[in-house]
């Protein structure tokens, strides 16, 4: 795939030397979108003082070079296989023109922000600002509101379009917090506490049943699954992980999503007794905390560094608190209001040096609620992390092919342009296609659950990776099923999948179930990162962006899940498993003995 309608911009003329007055140029509407996503109302003006963060996105003319580099060093039958390019050879390849800087520098000159008031990204590709409202709606020929959401009473400040001087439109990719009112959640389902449960499970003490791998599995995992019970499922029982040869899992946290450290040692002590007194690197981006008290500890969080840490234990893991928005009370004076949490992670990451070689995140929200520009951008970012050698898993979304509501009989499903049609709902970053997205199954034998989401991007095309497999699926399809609701020729996702129910954490103190594709990723990312340990301890480079080594030859060290559908937006079953890939299993779960036998056979 080539971005080409972002990435390959031309650029206007020489700048002449003469300053340009750009307060008296004429502005051109640089974004806009037809109106508020359902489910957002516009409540007042904004407040002038209130304080923006905005972040200016500039052209990468060299970025499809970069893909270039990404797809052969990410195809195991290419010459340049595992040849991952350095943190100063990527930042040279997303540069900005000279000419973009100069430009842009002298608007915001123009408007009295001077070089030491602007925070810029590793490779300048990113210029932000913060400025007071009354400012922004001058720079911008806008006007902001404060919107409100009716469901969850949440506010933010944004607006439906802004203009640029025509001379910046070149140089300028997007600018947010604007037009974007993605809200970014965690993926879960309702938390259930163990006691519910416990009967069932003291039920099958003793007991085994068949894994996919044909070997046998507890029976208690079929009710409760915990880090034994992933490994055995996924033949990695007899595997263990090297604390000292510089592997590195990384787990994201965003919202306010804190870990908390008496919660993980308590289930060290349950589920992995060795890692007991183990610790992580926590890593604040952007003001992230970490608040340790128990009434802030994240359920979301929790899973992820329980299951992620316990599976993968001793390898050494870093946990991302990466600050999001915070709550706008439009009648208070508030502080910054930001919600653009993965480029502020994307900045953060991209500066350093060293990354760990497998991360994993389970946020996202439904496509159409990002702007094109801005998921383009965020997604060209992921791409840069896979260049440098990093798996990038992303949970492929709790709903199905509909919206946020969790009940398939009560999903709206229709599209934000105007038009109010029925449509399935993609999500971002999941159908990002230079990230892995993970999909979740439910029980032994494995079928896929329900609310597991899938389906096809409306933004970004089938990559070629996945052509073969993709097109297999939809030849399956009877002539007309579903014509309209999808984008035939988009992404397709998930990629993979893995367990996503009935996981056992501690929270708060207690044992509690939780479900979701917020399981299945960090589920799956482990695994990669067991992988990356075994091709590192041979001298091998790390795995990088996995797609076009799981649609290529992967697929043969997966479980291919051929049962399960996810019903939706009035259908009863959107999208279902077979075999081979499909939208709510992708190519299936991990058999990690063949995965390895697999990863370490190549170069």
């Amino acid at each position: 795939m080539r971005l080409i309608s972002l990435f390959g911009l031309p650029f206007v003329a020489a700048l002449a030397s003469a300053a340009v007055p750009f307060k008296d140029c004429q502005h051109k509407v640089k974004e806009s979108i037809h109106g508020p996503p359902r489910g957002w109302s516009r409540h007042t003006p904004a407040p002038k003082h209130h304080m923006l963060e905005l972040k200016i996105a500039l052209p990468q003319p060299k970025f499809p070079e970069l893909e270039q580099h990404l797809w052969e060093v990410s195809d195991p039958s290419h010459p340049r296989y595992g040849a991952h390019l350095s943190k100063e050879e990527t930042d040279a390849l997303t540069a900005p023109h000279s000419e973009t800087l100069d430009i842009v520098n002298e608007w915001l000159a123009s408007y009295g922000l001077a070089e030491e008031s602007l925070i810029r990204s590793s490779a300048n590709d990113w210029v932000t600002i913060r400025v007071p409202v009354g400012l922004a709606e001058e720079m911008l020929d806008t006007t902001y509101h404060v919107y409100k959401h009716s469901k969850t009473g949440e506010s933010i400040v944004r607006t439906t379009s802004y203009s640029l001087p025509e001379i910046l439109h070149d140089h300028i990719d997007l600018i947010q917090p604007t037009t974007m009112f993605a809200r970014f959640k965690a993926f879960r389902s309702t938390l259930l506490w163990g006691n519910q449960v416990q009967p069932s499970v003291l039920s099958e003490s003793g007991r085994t049943i068949t894994g996919p791998a044909g070997n046998q599995v507890d029976a208690s995992c079929n009710s409760t699954i915990t880090v034994s019970c992933l490994k055995q499922l996924y033949n990695a029982v007899a595997y263990n992980t090297s604390a000292t040869n510089g592997n590195e899992l990384g787990l994201t946290g965003y919202l306010g999503q804190y870990a908390n450290n008496m919660d993980l040692q308590q289930f060290f002590q349950l589920e992995n007794p060795s890692a007991y007194g183990s610790n992580y690197t926590f890593v604040s981006v952007n003001g992230g905390l970490n608040n340790q008290t128990y009434a802030a500890a994240g359920v979301e969080a929790n899973l992820d560094t329980q299951f992620g840490f316990g599976l993968t234990w001793p390898t050494p893991r870093t946990f991302y608190s990466t600050a999001g928005e915070p709550p706008f009370d439009p009648d208070m004076f508030s502080p910054t209001d930001t919600n653009e949490p993965y480029s502020y992670w994307l900045d953060y990451v991209l500066s350093q040096p060293m990354l760990p070689q497998t991360i994993s995140t389970s946020y996202g929200d439904d496509e159409q609620t990002v702007p094109f520009t801005y998921a383009s951008r965020v997604c060209a970012g992921m791409a840069v992390l896979g260049a440098r050698g990093v798996s990038v898993l992303f949970s492929s979304g709790d709903y199905g092919v509909g919206d946020g509501d969790p009940d398939p009989a009560t999903q709206e499903c229709y599209s934000n342009d105007g038009l109010n049609v029925t449509k399935f709902l993609p999500t971002f970053p999941a159908a990002c296609p230079y990230v892995t997205a993970v999909g979740a199954t439910v029980n032994i034998p494995e079928t896929a659950i329900y609310f597991s989401g899938g389906g096809f991007s409306d933004y970004f095309v089938r990559p070629a990776y996945q052509e073969v497999a993709v097109s297999e699926y939809l030849a399956k399809l009877a002539p007309g099923t579903y014509e309209g609701l999808y984008t035939s020729y988009g992404r397709g996702f998930p990629d993979v999948s893995a367990q996503g129910m009935n996981f056992s954490i501690v929270y708060q103190g207690e044992t509690a179930l939780v479900g979701g594709t917020s399981c299945s990723s960090p589920t799956f990312a482990s695994f990669v990162s067991m992988l990356n340990d075994a091709r590192i301890n041979v001298g091998k480079t790390p795995l990088g962006f996995l797609n076009p080594f799981l649609y290529s030859t992967g697929y043969a060290g997966l479980n291919d899940i051929t049962v399960g559908n996810n019903p939706g937006c009035g259908t009863q079953a959107s999208t279902y498993a077979t075999t081979g890939w499909d939208p709510i299993s992708g190519l299936g779960t991990p058999n990690f003995e063949k995965l390895e036998a697999l990863v370490l056979s190549m170069d």
